[in-house]
């Protein structure tokens, strides 16, 4: 840049010139004077003048978790992002295999100790891993190569702490009537050894499962309020809207919406008593965590799963502590089952 402004200067310059007196002492500043200094790493692969946090957590069997999950849709380069078309391949073009080890280390700084992811980021989880970091991984098993049961055992064999069907694929089984085939695959997963569970985006997928007699180590269920501009209307939700594909009609539904009943949800929910992992807890992006984790929590999710950016991580874990303690202190209608 011209004047003898450079990039870093003239980016100091906007956000002061912006209004921005909180970010001033955020992270985003903490990454700039960390590379501004002779030969420093970024801050988020350092966590230099990060504080470290401590979260709440919970046990499903012996897997102990952090009450939050960082989520694997964001470092996977997967992003819910309705008709902008940009947006995945600019989350995949962020997310190197540096960035995502970094925002694993650091959201290991921050107190969490579990990521949720598929299959095809084993490779990167393990290099993490060998690196020192200690995050567990939870496989969705959706992909991997071969059969769903080849994806399972895959994922076990490359170091996955628990394992579960994925909600859309678990969706998809119940809705096509194949319970037999998804008995199978349950019985398959226990006998691995580790902790298994079942995932759903439909309420109906849960109740399937339930009915049929299923007895998973734990759900993987959305959970999100419908109080934001994109959502679905009311009027218009219907039953696995999220695995029966996109509609050109804008009242219907459109990539948008992932828990199309959450006070049926929140009520059905109330009376399982395996743990409950929610995830699209913000909508894909559409919510803000203040709105939306303690909400969860005091709904019943005994485990929020939550995609982040790196830069999200320091006030993202924040709320997540403030919302855990305003929660343990008021109480809630679900026990803890986890």
């Amino acid at each position: 840049m011209n004047n003898g402004i450079d990039r870093r200067n003239f980016l100091k310059q906007s956000l002061v010139a912006g209004g921005a007196a909180l970010a001033w002492s955020s992270y985003e500043e903490k990454v700039l004077s960390a590379e501004a200094a002779p030969n420093a790493k970024s801050a988020a692969a350092t966590t230099a003048g990060v504080d470290p946090l401590k979260l709440p957590t919970g046990k499903i069997k012996d897997l102990e978790m952090s009450r939050v999950i960082c989520g694997g849709n964001l470092i996977g380069g997967w992003a819910h992002s309705r008709d902008l078309i940009y947006v995945s391949p600019l989350i995949k073009a962020y997310h190197t295999d540096e960035k995502v080890i970094e925002t694993l280390k650091l959201a290991e700084h921050r107190g969490i100790n579990t990521a949720l992811t598929n299959p095809a980021s084993n490779k990167i989880v393990g290099e993490y891993q060998k690196a020192g970091g200690k995050m567990q991984w939870i496989s969705d098993c959706a992909g991997g190569g071969g059969s769903l049961k080849d994806s399972i055992k895959f994922s076990v064999d490359n170091g996955a702490d628990a394992v579960y069907v994925q909600g859309g694929i678990c969706d998809k089984m119940v809705k096509n009537g194949q319970l037999k085939e998804l008995e199978s695959t349950l019985s398959f997963m226990k006998n691995l050894g580790v902790p298994c569970g079942l995932g759903a985006h439909s309420l109906d997928t849960v109740k399937g499962c339930v009915q049929a007699g299923f007895t998973p180590d734990f759900w993987v269920k959305t959970l999100h309020k419908s109080d934001y501009w994109s959502a679905t209307p009311e009027a218009s939700r219907r039953s696995f809207d999220e695995v029966n594909g996109s509609k050109s009609d804008h009242n219907l539904h459109h990539d948008n919406m992932w828990c199309t009943s959450a006070k049926e949800t929140i009520d059905y929910m109330h009376h399982l008593k395996q743990p409950w992992i929610a995830f699209k807890v913000l909508a894909a992006g559409a919510i803000h965590p203040s709105k939306a984790f303690q909400w969860c929590f005091e709904s019943g999710a005994d485990f929020i799963c939550v995609g982040m950016f790196d830069f999200q991580i320091i006030e993202n874990t924040r709320i997540a502590a403030d919302a855990l303690l305003a929660v343990n202190q008021k109480g809630r209608p679900r026990p803890w089952y986890a």
